[in-house]
């Protein structure tokens, strides 16, 4: 586990570039936090240093949008799961679908039951701080070696 400090909106997007540089296809950025802690703010960071050009809509009422290359250097899904009253749900999303192929990036992952349990599953807390944001980060083991902050 390790705790990286985001005091700013530049700190953010810096973190989001160092995921995107190590992000392959089957990962899992999840991405949990209360309101308001950055989740959809990183996801961005990541979507627009993977190559989108242009607004990244927040899946918050879609669920899922999915970005394909050549707008983005791999295929990637982008998921808000928040509105998800059982896990059961994402089967009727088709999630591993699209998923095929993809990275994914999982907002509120613990109402799609989570993905701890994917070896190629990074686990980011975003919390709230005195001087802005901390992400507490749990590397799944596939993610070892290539770790975003090193």
């Amino acid at each position: 586990m390790k705790r990286i400090a985001l005091p700013d909106l530049d700190a953010m997007v810096a973190f989001g570039e160092c995921i995107a540089a190590a992000l392959r296809p089957g990962d899992v950025v999840a991405m949990s936090g209360g309101l308001g802690a950055g989740k959809t703010t990183l996801a961005r960071a990541i979507i627009a240093a993977l190559g989108h050009q242009g607004e990244v809509p927040s899946p918050s009422f879609a669920i899922i949008e999915t970005y394909d290359p050549p707008a983005v250097r791999l295929p990637l899904v982008h998921a808000d799961f928040y509105r998800l009253e059982r896990a059961q749900e994402m089967e009727e999303l088709g999630l591993d679908d699209y998923r095929e192929g993809a990275a994914l990036l999982a907002e509120w992952p613990e109402h799609a039951g989570g993905f701890v349990h994917e070896p190629g599953c990074l686990s980011i807390c975003l919390e709230t701080a005195e001087t802005g944001r901390m992400a507490i980060v749990e590397p799944g083991p596939d993610w070892l070696g290539r770790e975003p902050w090193n």
